[in-house]
């Protein structure tokens, strides 16, 4: 199993849309690096879903549901994929960005060092860390 962190503007698609919805094409992702990351989901994998922009916080856990497929929002025979996604488990309290950057044991997570890539890989240490702080 392998884990991911997606993010989203909550205005645009939040985790409570994901819930109410129970499945989404996760698709729009247009930068290469995001582009490799979906390629590589499979199902069973886990995907805290971050809402960016104005809350910044990860605020649940979504599982990969779908193997990686053309993005239907793109023009046919471009490289870009997406992947399905369902609602796995709401986090009791969201995690804060302040709260990710306060903790040591994140300092190398993707989201502080590349602040602006919509989907990037976790470690498991990194996963369970900032599942630990929503609970």
């Amino acid at each position: 199993m392998n884990f991911w962190l997606v993010k989203s503007e909550p205005a645009a698609y939040s985790y409570a849309d994901l819930e109410r919805e129970g499945r989404t094409d996760w698709t729009g992702v247009r930068n290469h690096q995001a582009r490799a990351c979906l390629a590589r989901m499979q199902p069973g994998d886990l995907v805290l879903v971050y809402h960016s922009v104005t809350d910044k916080e990860v605020v649940g856990v979504a599982r990969v549901v779908g193997p990686p497929a053309p993005d239907r929002t793109a023009e046919p025979g471009t490289p870009w994929v997406a992947v399905d996604l369902a609602p796995h488990q709401r986090l009791p309290r969201p995690v804060s960005l302040a709260a990710i950057k306060a903790d040591a044991r994140l300092q190398q997570m993707g989201l502080l060092r590349q602040s602006r890539l919509s989907v990037m890989s976790l470690t498991p240490e990194e996963f369970d860390v900032v599942l630990a702080l929503g609970h």
